[in-house]
């Protein structure tokens, strides 16, 4: 049996937080596990806040909020300040140093700021520092295979946007080495 998972993405809305849950939720999906994925935004969608909930699992899910995340994936201050001090104890935090500046020590939980927001730009993958973040996440709780993970990846960027399949890819080995 798999370690479960319940993780919260979070964000501004145009950051590809929803894409993001998607390719970890694909991957347990491929993995045949119980998953569910819930998507949250403002209004205002583009510019204000979205976030997602997604649980990975051997059991079935009794809920698919994750109120209390073991993981969690901020790509903005307001985000980080939202969710902090709802991570698990021996949770890990995934923060995206670029855009969230003040990053707390948080007794008991793993924190990884990574520049993913540069470290995409440099690399020429601008728009994809959510997908840097993933490739963190899978390299510190290992969620799925490095195989699996691939897979989720062709299966969530669309044929329209298939010249997006390297450049998604390379932004996972990016985040691994971050």
């Amino acid at each position: 049996m798999a370690q479960p998972y319940n993780i919260v993405l979070a964000g501004f809305g145009g950051q590809g937080i929803l894409f993001a849950g998607k390719i970890i939720a694909t991957a347990g999906l491929i993995d045949d596990r119980e998953v569910s994925w819930l998507p949250s935004y403002g209004p205002e969608m583009r510019g204000g806040t979205a976030n997602c909930s997604v649980c990975l699992a051997d059991d079935p899910i009794g809920s698919p909020l994750v109120v209390t995340p073991d993981t969690l994936i901020v790509m903005n201050q307001p985000s980080l300040e939202k969710f902090i001090d709802t991570v698990a104890d021996g949770g890990i935090i995934v923060a995206d140093s670029t855009l969230v500046q003040d990053i707390p020590e948080r007794e008991g939980v793993k924190v990884c700021a990574i520049p993913a927001t540069e470290i995409a730009e440099k690399a020429g993958l601008k728009g994809l520092a959510n997908v840097v973040c993933v490739g963190k996440l899978f390299k510190e709780t290992g969620f799925c295979s490095e195989e699996t993970l691939e897979a989720a990846i062709e299966k969530c960027v669309p044929a329209s946007k298939k010249g997006m399949l390297d450049k998604n890819k390379r932004a996972i080995a990016l985040g691994m080495e971050a």
